[in-house]
């Protein structure tokens, strides 16, 4: 059992026979004496996407998940569905987009190094990486003279991501984005 002041964001848990990751969590310190923190979760079912919204306190429960996690690659998209193969064994899963959708403006074809999260064999959730690199595809003409500390423009990467990027980036360039919040780094 884990309790509710353990869970971390992306963490899978059973509630009442169906699974969820949480995707927010919030913790809240009440003034008088003796009250106990207070945890606000935010829960997506897997696979479906559903929320649930839950308040709770540091001591409360959740059943554990008997959680496999394995490298695997994105292999392509068809329709709604997408395809992954696990590095190890090369065996394919697929799920549905509704399942991944925070993940997708940052997955390309081919892209490696990412984690599936599997119960009983089915692929319930994706980790990404920290950070990854992708290609400007779209952004305004770049500025001479323009220094890093300087004004952002608008860029679109090849996943069809739009990020603020440095006035002194142009089309063509590769550049670092950062998973957790989906902003620039650095170049690549």
């Amino acid at each position: 059992m884990a309790y509710a002041k353990d869970l971390k964001k992306g963490q899978i848990v059973q509630i009442e026979n169906q699974y969820y990751i949480l995707r927010q969590q919030e913790s809240k310190s009440p003034s008088a004496r003796g009250a106990s923190t207070l945890y606000k979760f935010r829960f997506n079912s897997v696979p479906g996407g559903q929320k649930l919204d839950m308040t709770c306190t540091g001591d409360d429960q959740f059943a554990d998940v008997d959680l496999l996690r394995r490298t695997v690659s994105f292999l392509y998209r068809e329709g709604d569905e997408f395809t992954f193969m696990d590095s190890g064994d090369y065996s394919q899963y697929l799920v549905n987009s509704s399942t991944i959708e925070e993940q997708l403006p940052f997955m390309s074809d081919g892209m490696e190094g990412l984690i599936a999260l599997l119960v009983d064999g089915q692929l319930l959730a994706v980790e990404l990486p920290s950070s990854i690199a992708l290609e400007i595809v779209e952004t305004s003409p770049a500025i001479k003279g323009a220094s890093a500390a300087a004004r952002t423009k608008t860029a679109r990467l090849s996943t069809g991501l739009e990020v603020q990027v440095p006035e002194y980036l142009s089309n063509g360039e590769i550049i670092k984005i950062n998973t957790e919040t989906g902003k620039f780094m650095s170049r690549a």
